[in-house]
C-alpha cells in the first residue's frame, strides 16, 4: 500500500514538472479585448492583428528561443470584468505582458491591477492623457497628437473656419475628459460658451435622430463643426442618422476621434463623404510599408477565413497594436528576459519603422509614442483621402497645458 502510495505521489510529481517545463517552453502573452458587447465592433481587429504578429514573430524564430503564446480572453465590454481578466492573466496565466483595451473606462478598471501586481500593459487606442504610469506603454495618441490638432485645423481656412463647436461624446472619462481640454483650448482661442455646445449618450445608444437636429439648430448659428468622441457601436446609427438628416460635411463638418476604417465598414459612406477623422495612420496611405502590412493582413484574413473576408480593412489602432507588440518584442531581446523591470528599461528609446511610414519612437521618460498627426475626409468607398498631416512625428504631452496645474507635473 504504501509503495503504490509512493510510486501515485511520483507520477504526479513527474507529471507536474513535464507540465510546467512545457510551460516555460514559451512566452505567454494576453490579449485583453472585448469581442462582444458594444466594443467589439472597434475591439476585435485589435485581437485579429495582435494574433497576427505573434504569428509572424514566430514564424522569425519567437524569442530568446522560444514561441510566443497567445492567451485571448473576452471582457465582454464589461468595465469590471476586464480588471478580473487582467488579474487572471497576471497571476494564473503568467502573461509577460498584456495588450489590450480600447476604452478609457476599461483602462482605468486594469490600472490598479498592474500596478499592484507590477505587469506590463500595452495601450493601443487614442486616449485623453492626464495618466502617465510605469506599467503602461501608451501607443495610441495623447491629445496634443489628435484632439488638439483636428480642431486647430476645423478653425484653420482649410478646415472651414469653424468657431462654433458642438462637442458630442459616449458619456465616459475619455469624452468628457477630452472635451474639458477642448473647452479650455477653444477658450485661449477666444470662443465663448455660449458658442459651445457639449452632448452626452450612453454606451450602445442608437437613437440620434434627436441630437442630429439639435446639431442643425446648433449650426444655424454658422462656421459651426462638430467633434465626435463617440465609442463603440454607436458610431453606426448616428453617421446613417446624418445620412437621413442630410447633414452634408459642406454644412457642418464632423471629425471623429474613435471612427477609423473598421467603423465605416457596412456603412453606406457616399453621404457622409467629406466628414473628417483624426489618427496618425490611415489605410490609404501610400509607401512600401503599409503596402507590406495590408498584404500581411489580408493574407492572414484568408489563411484564417475571418469573418468579413476581402472586406476587412486596417486601421490606426491596429497599427498602434502591431507597432507596441514588435517594440516589446524588440525590447525582450535587448534586455535577454521576459522580466518586466528589464523590458520596462529597454522600451526606452525603441524605435520602429511603422505602417505609416515614419519611424516611431517610444519615447525615454513619458512611456509615450511619438507619433505624426493625420486628418482624413472619408470617401464614398469607405477609405478616408489624407487632407492635412505633420511632416514629422510628434512628441506626446500626457499632461494637457490646458488643464490648470500641469504645467508643473513631473513626468516619472
Amino acid at each position: 500500500m504504501t509503495r503504490s502510495i509512493g510510486l501515485a505521489v511520483l507520477a504526479c510529481a513527474l507529471t507536474f514538472s513535464a507540465t510546467a517545463a512545457r510551460a516555460e517552453e514559451t512566452i505567454k502573452v494576453g490579449i485583453l479585448h472585448s469581442l462582444s458587447g458594444t466594443m467589439a465592433i472597434s475591439e476585435t481587429s485589435l485581437k485579429d492583428v495582435a494574433l497576427m504578429t505573434i504569428e509572424e514573430l514566430n514564424a522569425q524564430g519567437g524569442l530568446l528561443g522560444k514561441k510566443i503564446e497567445p492567451i485571448v480572453v473576452d471582457p465582454a465590454s464589461n468595465w469590471p470584468l476586464f480588471a478580473e481578466k487582467s488579474r487572471q492573466l497576471l497571476t494564473k496565466d503568467k502573461v509577460a505582458a498584456v495588450f489590450g483595451c480600447w476604452t478609457s473606462v476599461s483602462r482605468k478598471s486594469v490600472l490598479p491591477v498592474f500596478e499592484e501586481l507590477n505587469g506590463l500593459l500595452y495601450y493601443p487606442v487614442q486616449y485623453e492623457g492626464e495618466e502617465l504610469s510605469k506599467n503602461v506603454f501608451y501607443t495610441g495618441a495623447a491629445p496634443n497628437q489628435q484632439a488638439i490638432p483636428a480642431v486647430e485645423y476645423l478653425m484653420s481656412k482649410e478646415g472651414g473656419g469653424a468657431t462654433r463647436f458642438f462637442l458630442l461624446g459616449t458619456d465616459y472619462v475619455y469624452p468628457r475628459t477630452t472635451n474639458k481640454i477642448l473647452r479650455a483650448f477653444l477658450h485661449s482661442k477666444g470662443v465663448a460658451d455660449k458658442d459651445i455646445q457639449e452632448t452626452y449618450t450612453p454606451f450602445g445608444h442608437s437613437d440620434y435622430q434627436t441630437i442630429v437636429a439639435q446639431i442643425k439648430a446648433f449650426g444655424a448659428g454658422g462656421h459651426t463643426a462638430v467633434v465626435s468622441t463617440i465609442n463603440g457601436d454607436s458610431n453606426v446609427p448616428f453617421y446613417k442618422e446624418l445620412g437621413n438628416q442630410g447633414l452634408k460635411a459642406t454644412d457642418i463638418p464632423v471629425v471623429a476621434f474613435s471612427v477609423g476604417e473598421e467603423e465605416l465598414r457596412g456603412i453606406d459612406t457616399r453621404p457622409l463623404v467629406g466628414h473628417l477623422a483624426a489618427w496618425n495612420y490611415f489605410m490609404s496611405l501610400k509607401n512600401k510599408e503599409n503596402s507590406a502590412f495590408i498584404s500581411r493582413w489580408k493574407a492572414y484574413v484568408k489563411r484564417n477565413n475571418l469573418a468579413g473576408a476581402d472586406g476587412r480593412v486596417t486601421n490606426d489602432p491596429m497599427e498602434a497594436t502591431y507597432v507596441g507588440i514588435h517594440m516589446w518584442a524588440q525590447a525582450v531581446k535587448k534586455a535577454g528576459t521576459t522580466k518586466v523591470d528589464a523590458v520596462r528599461t529597454a522600451m526606452a528609446g525603441q524605435t520602429f519603422l511603422a505602417p505609416d511610414g515614419f519611424t516611431l519612437k517610444m519615447d525615454e521618460t513619458n512611456h509615450h509614442l511619438w507619433k505624426p498627426v493625420m486628418i482624413g475626409e472619408i470617401q464614398a468607398n469607405g477609405q478616408f483621402s489624407v487632407v492635412w498631416k505633420t511632416n514629422k512625428t510628434i512628441r506626446a504631452q500626457p499632461w494637457s497645458p490646458f488643464i490648470s496645474g500641469n504645467e508643473k507635473r513631473a513626468e516619472r
